[in-house]
């Protein structure tokens, strides 16, 4: 498999991290105004709610509706997107954090699903402790890389650590999973609470993951959004219900996305729909 992308062959125009200058979108010292593409990260509170997956699927939608996307995995001490696919990476986020790569350079094609990946170091824990200085220079980095797309998913790691909520500043739009558990719920309003207290104006929308109905899925988001409205005096909208569907775990156990494993299951259906809204808007 390739690692050369759109992103690759240009990566004497890349930017490294830790590079701030931005000379790599400049053309004659004066900056190239190029169309970002939007950047969307998903974020949970608590680990084992689906994000991984949805990350996926989702990346996989938006390249099914011929968008230039890039999934990014920001899990940055639990890194498995390469994992979930079946991919043995040439490159991974830690040689760019190494200075020894751009972001361009570290991207690879994945073929099956039409989309790139930017992979993280599964199997260590190396990364989880990035200064916060180098995490600021990578969401830069990340903002300029998103001229090349039209949709950068961004996939966080869990939790409200400080790393989690620096690459989370980079995001235009942040997917908060919960699940009806109280503890997904309890620990989704904490991510919710502290973002909103760092960024107030964040685009933040919540997605219910393996509901066992719709209507169950809608009585998880109301919990979530009560409290948001009455602590936070906030509104977050519903991103969307993803029904529980025993083939996810069967394309996960595969190493092969829903959509091309099992591409009208009602998971897959869901993650779509969502992906519609927000090529939507």
């Amino acid at each position: 498999m390739s690692a050369e992308t759109p992103g690759a062959r240009g990566a004497q125009n890349g930017i490294r991290t830790g590079d701030t200058s931005a000379q790599g979108l400049r053309l004659a010292g004066k900056p190239v105004k190029a169309r970002r593409g939007r950047i969307i990260a998903v974020a949970s509170g608590k680990g084992g709610v689906g994000k991984t997956f949805l990350s996926i699927t989702l990346s996989h939608a938006f390249a099914r509706r011929n968008q230039r996307t890039l999934l990014f995995d920001g899990d940055l001490g639990l890194a498995n997107i390469d994992i979930q696919l079946g991919l043995m990476p040439q490159y991974d986020l830690g040689s760019v954090i190494a200075g020894k790569l751009s972001l361009n350079q570290a991207a690879m094609r994945f073929e099956a699903g039409g989309f790139d990946i930017i992979a993280g170091r599964s199997g260590s824990g190396s990364l989880a402790n990035i200064p916060l200085s180098r995490l600021q220079l990578l969401g830069e980095d990340l903002a300029l890389v998103a001229s090349r797309y039209d949709h950068i998913v961004l996939d966080l790691g869990a939790g409200v650590e400080k790393s989690v909520r620096q690459l989370a500043r980079a995001a235009d739009t942040v997917l908060v999973v919960t699940s009806d558990e109280p503890t997904a719920l309890t620990d989704a309003y904490a991510f919710i609470k502290v973002t909103v207290l760092e960024r107030p104006n964040t685009d933040i929308r919540i997605i219910v993951n393996a509901a066992n109905s719709t209507r169950e899925g809608d009585r998880t988001y109301q919990t979530l959004f009560k409290a948001c409205q009455s602590f936070l005096k906030i509104s977050p909208p519903l991103a969307g219900i993803v029904r529980r569907d025993t083939r996810v775990r069967e394309s996960i156990r595969n190493q092969t996305p829903i959509l091309t494993r099992s591409p009208s299951s009602e998971a897959a259906l869901d993650v779509e729909a969502i992906a519609d809204r927000l090529v939507a808007g």
